[in-house]
């Protein structure tokens, strides 16, 4: 044998050690053989193919210990978009998941390297009768080597007209099959044509199914971690209402025990025969029996109401309404209320308008505006109520004179059980929970409330209705 034939064969020998051993770059940096050289170009050949595909399983191993610590599966495919150009070529990654008990493809995520994305998150189309459903019958992945001359073919295919709109001109479509279940594609385009080659089918195929695993599971990860999120959620919901119980319960049963207090201390009197009453101190007792009452009544009133409102079950019975008619019997009502302390109620010009609304549960927001407005005033003043008209709606306001809204009420204004600072004019008993009843039932009007007040004197309670005018009465019955 002679001596190049000596220095081939040690070649070879040399790289079929490496190739063993699974040194495969190694073998790769041995000298490239000659063209003429047919052995060693086979040998080249081998060692280029299994240093590719050690490098595959690398990347792909990379992504799998990744998932070990709780990877989601949009981690997982920012993580795969970044890492494997050299392993595919694309422009883009899009990821589909089969849906709807195996009857919808829906488009979960992409990533392209150009900027207008139009098959985005949320795209869904029928999986029967669809080439995508030929790919899992077959379990091979598709590749369209000039996807604008595949949608002159198939011009009814709306996902690929909306790629090529994006400007790609190859594909690669990989079904994704986790133990021996279709979960959905996962698609790989590039701007070039022919990008993809046939003599790669077994490449895509070994990254397909290491990649449906990893989807799989991360997908899991993304359901447990969403699942988790929705359950803590929950609990912070249930602790704070369990807050907001334990608040009301105790708060209800400081208001209620003076005035029952009241109740049992005249009814032990009355029960005592000894004491000669007359009949001006049964008037008297008899008055602050029906006083005490009276209060502790509307204190459980607010309560059902508040409870009814933040379960949800409070239903608005919605009618239309003209406001200046309405408002107008609101004013009549407290007027007759408030001649006893020597207030009057007043209603200005109201411009023409209808609205929709529950007609009891606005009276209610009326009811408790302007029996507070009263119950603040000194006696003689005058307490405004009127109509602003704004751009999308209406704005309703009772305007007093009493003592104003100090800074720190204001922060309180509206929250249940709020006392205002300053006391009511001639006495009156509040429950605290009047102006936070208004703020939820106007705000399940659509609208808003607040006040206005410089703290020195007088306060403008105002609330906002949205806009709903109609034609004709029809109109408004069909609403």
């Amino acid at each position: 044998m002679n001596a190049p034939a000596d220095q081939h064969l040690s070649l070879y020998l040399d790289m079929i050690d490496h190739l063993r051993d699974g040194q495969y770059d190694l073998a790769l940096n041995l000298a490239k053989p000659a063209a003429s050289d047919t052995v060693g170009r086979a040998l080249y050949a081998l060692a280029m193919a299994l240093s590719t595909q050690q490098r595959q399983e690398q990347k792909l191993e990379a992504v799998s210990n990744r998932m070990l610590s709780g990877l989601r599966l949009d981690e997982m495919l920012e993580i795969i978009y970044q890492d494997f150009h050299d392993l595919i070529p694309y422009q883009r990654i899009g990821l589909a998941l089969i849906e709807a008990d195996n009857q919808m493809v829906r488009s979960y995520w992409a990533k392209s390297d150009l900027p207008h994305l139009k098959l985005h998150k949320g795209y869904t189309a029928p999986l029967a009768g669809s080439s995508l459903e030929t790919i899992l019958q077959t379990r091979q992945p598709r590749i369209i080597n000039d996807l604008a001359a595949y949608l002159a073919q198939k011009p009814s295919s709306a996902s690929t007209r909306l790629i090529v709109e994006e400007g790609f001109r190859s594909s690669l479509t990989c079904p994704l099959v986790a133990n021996d279940v279709p979960i959905g594609f996962i698609f790989f385009t590039s701007v070039q044509r022919c990008a993809y080659a046939n003599v790669h089918i077994e490449v895509f195929q070994r990254i397909a199914a290491r990649l449906s695993l990893l989807v799989e599971k991360a997908r899991l990860v993304s359901e447990l971690a969403a699942q988790k999120e929705t359950i803590e959620e929950q609990n912070k919901t249930l602790q704070q209402l369990n807050e907001q119980k334990n608040a009301f319960m105790g708060m209800a049963a400081h208001d209620l025990r003076n005035p029952i207090g009241y109740i049992e201390s005249v009814v032990m009197l009355l029960s005592d025969a000894s004491f000669g009453f007359t009949a001006e101190d049964y008037q008297s007792f008899f008055k602050g029996i029906l006083g005490n009452t009276a209060h502790m009544l509307n204190l459980l009133d607010d309560l059902l109401d508040v409870t009814q409102i933040e379960s949800g079950k409070m239903k608005l019975h919605i009618e239309a309404l003209d406001l200046g008619d309405f408002l107008a019997q609101a004013v009549v009502h407290h007027n007759s209320m408030a001649r006893a302390k020597g207030t009057r109620v007043l209603l200005e010009p109201c411009p023409p308008g209808q609205i929709m609304a529950d007609p009891a549960r606005l009276r209610q927001v009326m009811d408790n505006l302007l029996s507070n407005a009263v119950k603040y005033s000194p006696p003689g003043s005058t307490v405004t109520v009127g109509i602003e008209r704004l751009s999308d709606g209406y704005r309703i306001y009772v305007q007093d004179q009493g003592p104003g809204i100090q800074q720190v009420d204001r922060q309180r204004l509206f929250k249940d059980f709020s006392r205002l600072s300053a006391r009511p004019t001639n006495g009156e008993k509040s429950t605290g929970l009047g102006l936070a009843i208004t703020r939820r039932l106007v705000e399940a009007h659509g609208g808003q409330i607040d006040v206005d007040s410089d703290g020195q004197k007088g306060s403008r309670f105002w609330f906002t209705l949205p806009d709903l005018i109609f034609s004709s009465p029809g109109e408004a019955a069909r609403q």
